[in-house]
C-alpha cells in the first residue's frame, strides 16, 4: 500500500512537471510573439527573391524585429498558408510577429524605395555626393552630421567595432572606411541617420566574421580597416591583395615606413588620376606613409570584404617591395630595393 502511494505521488509529480513545462512553453511562445520594442522605430527590411522562410526569419531576428528565431519557425509551421513575398518592406520594432508575417504575406512592399550602389575603393566624399544627389540633402549637412561628436558617440555605443579612435581630430572624416560598399534599398524619405545606420549594420555583419581574429591580434578594427583600404587601392586580384597584405605586415614588423603613394593621394586629397608632386610626397601629414611610420591615421577608402579578408591572410613570402601598374592593374613584387628599382625601370611611366 505504501509503495502504491509512492508511485501515485511520483506519477503526480511527473505529470505536474510536464504540465508546468507545457504551460511555460505556452507562456514563452506567446511572449515571443510580441513586439521587440514599444517604439515604432522604422526598419527597412528586404526579402530577396529566392529567400527561404528560414533565411527570412533569421534576418528578422538579426534586425531585432522578432524575439526568437525558433518561435518564428514554429509560427510559420503552424501557419503554413503564409507565403512570404520578396520585396522591400517598411517595418517597425513595435510590430508583433503576427503583424510582420502578415505584412510579408500580403506583400505590403514600399512603393517609393530607391536603390543605391556604393562602389568599393571610393572615399566617403563620393558616398556623400551619391546620398546628396538621391535624397536631396546638402553635402555640407551630411558632413556636419557625420562629424557631430554627439552623433558619433551614439554610434560608438551602438556598434562594437566603432571606438574612440574615430573621434581623433586628425582624421579627415570619422567614418571613412567604416561604410560597407554594397547595393542598398532605402525608402525615399530615409533620413541621414537611417542611411548611415543601414550601412554600418552591413559593416557589422562583415566584420563580425573576423571579430575573434581582430581581438586576438595586435591590431584594432581601425588598424584593420586602414590596412584593408591600402590593399583595396593597391591591388585588384585576390592573389595580389594577399601579397600586398604580406608586404604591409612585413614592413610594419621590421619598422620600415609603408611608403605607399595611395596614402599620399589621400593626405593631399588628390584624385589618383592626378600627378603627385615632390611637395605632395614629402608633406608631413598623418595619412602620408612616405613620411610617418606605421599605418596612416585612418582608412583612406571604403574597402571590399576581399581586402578585409586579405589583412588576415597575407601570402607567406619575403617580398618587401612592390610596384603597382595603374594602367594594367598588375602588381609586381620584389625582395630587394635593387629588384624594385628594376621593376620601376621596366614598368614605370
Amino acid at each position: 500500500m505504501q509503495n502504491k502511494k509512492k508511485i501515485i505521488i511520483i506519477a503526480a509529480a511527473i505529470f505536474s512537471f510536464f504540465v508546468l513545462c507545457f504551460l511555460g512553453l505556452i507562456i514563452f511562445y506567446n511572449y515571443s510573439l510580441k513586439a521587440t520594442a514599444s517604439s515604432n522605430e522604422k526598419v527597412t527590411f528586404v526579402v530577396e527573391s529566392g529567400s527561404s522562410s528560414k533565411d527570412i526569419i533569421d534576418s528578422l531576428y538579426e534586425n531585432d524585429l522578432i524575439r526568437n528565431k525558433i518561435v518564428g519557425y514554429v509560427y510559420l509551421k503552424l501557419n503554413n498558408d503564409a507565403v512570404l513575398q520578396a520585396g522591400v518592406y517598411d517595418l517597425n520594432r513595435g510590430m508583433s510577429l503576427e503583424e510582420i508575417i502578415n505584412h510579408l504575406t500580403v506583400g505590403k512592399v514600399i512603393d517609393d524605395s530607391v536603390s543605391i550602389t556604393f562602389v568599393e575603393g571610393k572615399r566617403l566624399l563620393t558616398y556623400v555626393k551619391q546620398i546628396s544627389d538621391i535624397f536631396g540633402f546638402a553635402e555640407d549637412d551630411i558632413l556636419v552630421k557625420l562629424s557631430d561628436e554627439t552623433y558619433l558617440k551614439s554610434l560608438i555605443n551602438k556598434y562594437w567595432f566603432l571606438t574612440d579612435e574615430i573621434l581623433n581630430d586628425k582624421l579627415y572624416y570619422a567614418l571613412e572606411g567604416y561604410l560597407y560598399p554594397n547595393t542598398y534599398q532605402f525608402s525615399k524619405d530615409a533620413t541621414i541617420e537611417e542611411i548611415i545606420d543601414k550601412m554600418l549594420s552591413a559593416t557589422d555583419s562583415v566584420l563580425s566574421k573576423y571579430r575573434s581574429l581582430i581581438e586576438n591580434s595586435n591590431y584594432t578594427v581601425h588598424d584593420v580597416l586602414a590596412m584593408a583600404s591600402i590593399i583595396e587601392l593597391e591591388a585588384v586580384t585576390k592573389n595580389d591583395r594577399d601579397m600586398v597584405s604580406q608586404v604591409i605586415h612585413k614592413r610594419l614588423d621590421i619598422g620600415m615606413t609603408l611608403g605607399m603613394d595611395v596614402t599620399t593621394y589621400y593626405a593631399v586629397q588628390k584624385d589618383m588620376k592626378e600627378e603627385l608632386w615632390v611637395d605632395d610626397l614629402n608633406v608631413n601629414n598623418p595619412y602620408n606613409t612616405r613620411v610617418v611610420s606605421g599605418l596612416p591615421v585612418g582608412p583612406i577608402c571604403n574597402s571590399s570584404v576581399d581586402s578585409i579578408d586579405a589583412v588576415f591572410n597575407p601570402t607567406d613570402t619575403d617580398y618587401v617591395y612592390f610596384y603597382a601598374d595603374v594602367t594594367t592593374g598588375k602588381v609586381y613584387f620584389a625582395e630587394t630595393y635593387e629588384e624594385f628599382a628594376e621593376l620601376i625601370k621596366q614598368y614605370g611611366n
